[in-house]
């Protein structure tokens, strides 16, 4: 039996290297990770009550804590949204609506992967989702008409990340939960990151496009200012949508399940009024959005069961002290855990990342005073990382499906994106400014 916390710690992460090694999902290796360490832990219990029961009282207490909330319930609807507008042509009324606009700047329509990207991110909140609607609409119109086969997938697979980034982010809500910190002002802090980051991918396509011009068709194609009006047709319901499911948010006027409803609603709205919302769309929505739902409220459910653990047995706070005598500067514990981040990102999905070491890290992070609110943008970013690092980058899989290309010719074409996103952490890192403008203005208001 073992009292030290530190070595109690060692069991728990071995045990769920084990786990997910041997091929266990990731909510049961959760389950069983924690289960280990509690029948590892020495402790002192009355006669009429067994580690078992012990065992069961935190489990049951971690489910129904974790289970019973309210801000909980946006996410299967934020999910369902995204598959309505996923089995729908609105997304590809948004690329038509976006060729005339941008027709005539440094790298044409490469930047139709960063832009629909954005847009599709601000009402999906799945950057798989994300990835694979786009993909499947612009990389084959972007090869037919004379395109870069190496820029466009580059381009695709770090403008699908900000899936996770732009609000509404499932991540956002996961974390949101776990941490204890308010959605919504996740949202709104997410605005502007997620901004800058696709406004950086744009510039780095224009400066490509600019040195190497034979990156795009010699072919300029042109369209009147009557052709762009007319386009405006398909681009306002995306518009509309994301205006009213993120406005109510930032205005204060509805909450982030609230908001939901209505995108859900307005999703439905818009599929009927384009005439392609049938009985097999809808149902494929529910199913897909119930089945992903489900998955992530058990692995949810895993990562809070693993929490009261970890809390009950004392690692948190061993960790912390262990930390503190190390003599890290704020700054290199935030490398470190960068660091660890990419190195988890490899072998792990983003999910997966975030539910299995907050219940470690996030003490350690705010005792070393960074805010919650803060973090969790920088948890998005090392997820959005962790999209496009092998062997188990989710988008890296989603474009290979999509391109039919190699994996090493994907990874070379997506590099700069993922150096645009490493020097984007350092800059919301040296200049939390940007991570906190929004949500401090909406508190003042």
């Amino acid at each position: 039996m073992i009292s030290d916390p530190l070595m109690l710690a060692v069991v728990l992460v071995g045990g769920m290297v084990i786990f997910l090694l041997s091929g266990l999902w990731i909510g049961f290796s959760l389950y069983a990770a924690a289960i280990c360490g509690m029948l590892a832990c020495k402790m002192n219990l009355p006669p009429t009550i067994s580690i078992w029961d012990k065992i069961g009282d935190l489990m049951a207490n971690s489910i129904w804590n974790t289970m019973n909330s309210w801000p909980l319930s946006a996410l299967p609807l934020f999910i369902l949204m995204g598959e309505i507008l996923y089995r729908t042509s609105i997304s590809t009324r948004l690329l038509n609506g976006l060729v005339p606009w941008l027709s005539n700047i440094p790298g044409r329509l490469y930047h139709i992967n960063v832009v629909a990207c954005s847009l599709f991110a601000a009402v999906s909140g799945s950057s798989a989702a994300t990835t694979a609607t786009v993909g499947k609409i612009t990389y084959n119109e972007l090869s037919s008409r004379g395109y870069h086969k190496s820029l466009a997938i580059g381009s695709l697979a770090g403008s699908g990340t900000l899936g996770f980034l732009i609000p509404p982010s499932l991540i956002m809500i996961i974390y949101g939960i776990l941490s204890d910190t308010s959605i919504g002002q996740l949202f709104i802090a997410g605005v502007i990151p997620g901004l800058t980051l696709a406004a950086a991918y744009s510039i780095y396509i224009m400066i490509r496009c600019t040195l190497s011009p034979e990156l795009v068709p010699q072919e300029k194609e042109s369209f009147t200012t009557a052709q762009r009006i007319e386009s405006l047709k398909d681009l306002f319901p995306v518009f509309l949508l994301i205006t009213v499911v993120l406005g109510g948010i930032y205005a204060g006027l509805t909450t982030p399940t609230e908001a939901a409803v209505i995108g859900v609603l307005g999703a439905l709205i818009i599929a009927a009024w384009f005439k392609n919302l049938t009985f097999n769309n809808f149902k494929e929505s529910l199913l897909s959005a119930a089945k992903t739902s489900g998955m992530i409220c058990f692995i949810i459910c895993g990562a809070a069961f693993l929490s009261q653990v970890v809390g009950f047995l004392g690692i948190a706070t061993a960790l912390s002290k262990f930390i503190g005598t190390l003599g890290l500067s704020p700054y290199m514990l935030i490398l470190v855990l960068g660091l660890m981040y990419v190195l988890l990102g490899m072998i792990l999905d983003g999910i997966s990342i975030v539910v299995m070491t907050l219940p470690i890290v996030l003490p350690i992070v705010t005792a070393a005073g960074f805010d919650p609110l803060w973090f969790g943008i920088f948890v998005v970013f090392m997820v959005e990382l962790s999209q496009v690092t092998p062997p188990v980058g989710f988008s890296i899989f989603v474009i290979q499906y999509i391109t039919k290309d190699d994996v090493k010719d994907i990874l070379k074409a997506t590099f700069p994106f993922f150096v645009i996103m490493v020097l984007m952490v350092i800059l919301v890192t040296v200049f939390p400014e940007i991570v906190f403008y929004l949500p401090e203005k909406m508190i003042a208001k």
